[in-house]
């Protein structure tokens, strides 16, 4: 398998080699890293080629490195059924850079360009639909970004005096407690609250 593999990755990288970063083998599938403009042309050979033949794209997602300068990887993940191989496409940008939007090439990428634009602000050019899926409509930020608070920055709830849904900023409701993890039974090296009066 390993060697379709390296065969598959050799032809891209002839075919593609103004396009391609790097080629590898990484847990048993194919890892190709392309140029952020190319990856039309990329998707559109590895589906079309008959040396390769991926015509399922299974997902596409992000990932963000803030202390990159180009902090997100888009992800995508494709599956040759008639040669029973996979292939993992990366590309970076940056929060500016536009990508180009895939859904030429495969019509189901509208739906992940979309989830990847909501959770991380990653913009795709040429998308013909590209507002947020997964958040509400007045939503600010991203919150898969490792920049976005746990918390969120507001709360939604349904008022039942005012009889509509109302937006307010996040109030914890307890102070945050740090834990030591040690377990009772075990026995911590303090009095836990309760045991103050047990005996010696």
């Amino acid at each position: 398998m390993t060697d379709s593999l390296n065969e598959v990755g050799e032809r891209v990288q002839a075919s593609l080699s103004e396009a391609v970063i790097e080629t590898q083998i990484a847990h048993g599938e194919l890892m190709v890293v392309v140029e952020r403009e190319a990856i039309v042309s990329v998707l559109t050979f590895l589906r079309d080629d008959t040396g390769c033949q991926f015509r399922c794209l299974i997902d596409i997602c992000g990932v963000d490195y803030p202390t990159r300068e180009q902090r997100f990887e888009i992800v995508y993940n494709m599956l040759s059924v008639s040669h029973n191989q996979r292939v993992r496409v990366k590309l970076r940008t940056d929060e500016e850079s536009a990508v180009p939007s895939v859904t030429g090439v495969f019509s189901s990428a509208g739906w992940w360009e979309r989830e990847t634009w909501d959770m991380y602000g990653v913009y795709f050019s040429g998308h013909p639909d590209l507002r947020r899926l997964l958040t509400d409509y007045g939503f600010e930020g991203h919150p898969l970004r490792k920049d976005f608070p746990l918390t969120g920055y507001v709360e939604v709830r349904y008022d039942d005096q005012q009889k509509r849904v109302v937006y307010q900023p996040v109030q914890l409701t307890q102070e945050f407690r740090t834990f030591d993890f040690l377990s009772p039974w075990e026995g911590a090296k303090y009095v836990l609250p309760g045991d103050e009066k047990a005996k010696d």
